[in-house]
């Protein structure tokens, strides 16, 4: 597949697939409405069609695939794609969102865990099996988001996915803090398996931080920083 590159002219319309490094704190939608209107500005249509292939989160960074014009039809294809995931997780504490967009609730003591114990419990999470999306999650509920009844205190249930997480590599323990490499499918939530791996080990954990670096065929050496495409786009309505 040809992704959208810097070296040619652009067609919005015919379509392009392009793979962007999201910025930290920055919503998948915030990333699409700002191409969105980029693009508008170019060729002068109002309501362009731009969609993004897969949500990454705000607190996480990364590859994230928006597809333009005729090839917005690509979106649920490229979706399916095996996800790779560079994860830091921390044990000894919980937060309700399993990351830090809200406060830690509970602490732990690890002293007992052995860095043994943290690797037979990380390789116990792969496979193919249900896996409960984080009430923090923009899984939709009755036309909602679920985060938007999680922000109000309202419990909501979630229905079980199947996912299958092919592998992690651990990369480095430095406890409380573990570096992972998690190849997994797509609807897998890497929030979820920091708190799935807390409670294997009788403890707690959540996310500290996220980079997705693959999606299928894309890649993130292949990736543009929002800012570089926003200068590029400002240089071709210069020309």
């Amino acid at each position: 597949m040809e992704f959208f590159s810097f070296d040619r002219l652009p067609d919005f319309e015919t379509g392009e697939v392009i793979i962007f490094d999201k910025p930290y704190s920055w919503t998948s939608f915030d990333v699409v409405n700002k191409v969105r209107k980029k693009i508008s500005e170019y060729t002068g249509i109002r309501k362009f069609k731009v969609g993004h292939a897969g949500t990454l989160d705000p607190l996480a960074t990364g590859l994230l695939i928006l597809c333009t014009g005729k090839k917005t039809k690509l979106i649920e294809e490229l979706q399916g794609g095996t996800k790779v995931y560079e994860a830091e997780f921390c044990l000894g504490a919980t937060t309700p969102s399993f990351d830090l967009e809200t406060k830690i609730d509970k602490t732990f003591d690890i002293s007992g865990i052995t860095e043994d114990d943290v690797r037979k419990a990380l390789a116990g999470l792969c496979g193919e099996r249900e896996q409960t999306p984080p009430v923090y999650s923009a899984v939709q509920v009755n036309g909602k988001r679920a985060y938007e009844f999680a922000r109000k205190g309202r419990t909501v249930e979630l229905k079980h996915k199947l996912i299958t997480v092919y592998d992690i590599t651990v990369n480095k323990i430095e406890l409380p803090l573990v570096y992972v490499t998690i190849t997994c499918s797509k609807g897998t939530y890497i929030r979820s398996l920091a708190d799935e791996l807390g409670r294997s080990l009788g403890n707690g954990a959540y996310l500290k931080s996220l980079r997705r670096t693959r999606s299928g065929e894309a890649d993130i050496s292949k990736a543009v920083k929002l800012d570089e495409f926003v200068e590029y786009m400002g240089k071709i309505m210069d020309n």
